[in-house]
């Protein structure tokens, strides 16, 4: 066996080994730890602390050793703060560019209000849960520290819509939420939905009180699942994106309108239901561009019963294939909150206009140095980032940055 000193985290939160000049990838370490195992194709798979870290905690879930939703409850909380920033720090360094640390907020324990599951049916019943790291295996889960209550306790029932609608050839994928409603569980991959499916999975959604429950394309409703964006409720499209915690969405949220205060007018590119389009509209008008029509129709449903709102206009548009031009950028603030590939192409065309002032959300920050060494070239400077961790436990980061021209 050989002995290895972890000399870092790399991005997906691998300890980096080093011994005798190899490096090697070790899951589930630490930092200054001393490890022992064996490397193949780079990885070693089952390292054996030998020396552990300050930082190391008891994991706080039964499951964390297989399941690949957690990679870093091994880590202190302050530890695993501290590498996040770190993480957004280096992605920056990566292109010549840096920001002050505005605020850094990190989500609670049991506060994921959206996950999705992966369902296979078994000889004795299903599978719910998370793949296994680097896996296909479902590790079927018990208990979980990072989903609300209210999505644990419906792991039974969720594994009788597995039961019912699967098969034990393929892989299911359920979307939970949890609304105002009730749970919303969007289901692909299954059976097709023949009437007697129908019949069982309608009274699955009955004696489990779900707000709606779609498989594919065709919804049962019990109760229309809103959810709450500043004054408006929005009945979103199934299995739509949402941030991961309200407590997550109100950082990014309070981040951004401190960057655009004072705006009267606010565009919101890749703006989705309106996450931040309406509650922004409480101050400003605002012009919200997203590339799929049912998130924007479910927007302006819930624009127009809200009170109180200023206006807001909607606009479908591929902003990948057709990002807004300069002459089309004339706002006092943008607002944009691209995928996790960003906006490169959108980049290049605000490079070229006259705007001033961005808040610019990412879930990358990777793809979000590229998109801002792009705008860098215009003048167009970070002048402070606030960092936002929702997905407590495992290395992802996102992060909102105010970016003013020089």
């Amino acid at each position: 066996m050989t002995i290895w000193t972890v000399e870092r985290l790399g991005r997906k939160g691998d300890g980096v080994a080093i011994a005798s000049g190899q490096r090697a990838l070790a899951a589930l370490t630490l930092p200054g730890e001393e490890i022992e195992g064996d490397a193949q194709d780079g990885r070693i798979t089952a390292p054996r602390i030998l020396s552990p870290s300050a930082d190391r905690v008891r994991p706080a879930c039964p499951h964390y050793r297989a399941c690949g939703g957690c990679s870093l409850m091994h880590g202190s909380d302050d530890f695993v703060k501290s590498w996040k920033v770190g993480v957004v720090k280096e992605a920056l360094r990566a292109q010549g560019l840096s920001a002050p640390v505005a605020g850094v907020h990190v989500s609670p324990p049991q506060s994921r209000r959206r996950a999705v599951l992966s369902g296979k049916r078994t000889k004795k019943g299903a599978l719910l849960g998370f793949h296994a790291r680097a896996s296909d295996v479902i590790v079927d889960l018990a208990q979980c520290q990072v989903l609300r209550p209210a999505i644990v306790s419906a792991l039974p029932m969720l594994r009788k819509i597995v039961i019912a609608g699967g098969s034990r050839a393929g892989e299911l994928s359920l979307t939970v939420t949890e609304t105002t409603a009730g749970l919303d569980v969007a289901v692909t991959g299954g059976k097709p939905l023949e009437p007697a499916l129908f019949e069982q999975l309608a009274a699955l959604a009955s004696d489990a009180d779900l707000g709606r429950l779609t498989w594919d394309e065709q919804s049962i409703t019990r109760r229309p699942p809103a959810l709450v964006f500043g004054r408006a409720q929005v009945v979103t499209p199934p299995g739509s994106f949402l941030q991961a915690t309200a407590e997550g969405e109100a950082a990014l949220l309070a981040s951004i309108r401190d960057i655009i205060r004072g705006a009267d007018r606010v565009l919101d590119l890749f703006a989705g239901c309106g996450t931040f389009s309406l509650p922004m509209a409480e101050r400003a008008e605002v012009h919200a561009v997203e590339g799929l029509a049912a998130p924007l129709a479910a927007l302006e449903a819930g624009a127009r019963h809200a009170q109180g709102l200023h206006r807001i206009t909607t606009e479908v548009r591929d902003l990948a294939r057709r990002p807004l031009l300069p002459d089309e950028l004339a706002y006092d603030a943008i607002v944009i909150d691209p995928p996790r590939a960003g906006a490169e192409a959108q980049a290049r065309q605000i490079a070229q206009s006259s705007a001033d002032r961005l808040a610019w959300v990412s879930c990358d920050p990777v793809t979000f140095a590229r998109d801002a060494r792009i705008l860098a070239e215009s003048n167009l400077m970070i002048s402070r980032i606030f960092v936002v961790d929702q997905f407590r436990w495992s290395p992802h980061v996102e992060t909102v940055a105010e970016i003013r021209r020089r």
